[in-house]
């Protein structure tokens, strides 16, 4: 199993949704996310752990983040 522990700027909706807005990279690089294009509850196959599924888009690439329990990762 192989995961990206991130930090991630999110915007919480009234609904209560919280929605990410950037992911920022081990290195300190912020990347803003473009587009939020899928939200569901998923499995992390690769970095293990159930939750919450993000399918992105940053800067032109699909990317999948989880958020686990208020952690989130990446897959690798």
């Amino acid at each position: 199993m192989t995961r990206i522990d991130l930090a991630v700027n999110v915007r919480h909706e009234t609904s209560g949704k919280a929605v990410p807005t950037s992911i920022i990279w081990e290195d300190g690089r912020v990347f803003d996310i473009d587009k939020v294009m899928d939200i569901r509850k998923a499995a992390s196959l690769k970095g293990g752990g159930i939750g919450t599924r993000y399918i992105c888009k940053i800067c032109g690439k699909t990317v999948i983040i989880f958020n686990d329990n208020g952690l989130w990762f990446l897959e690798r």
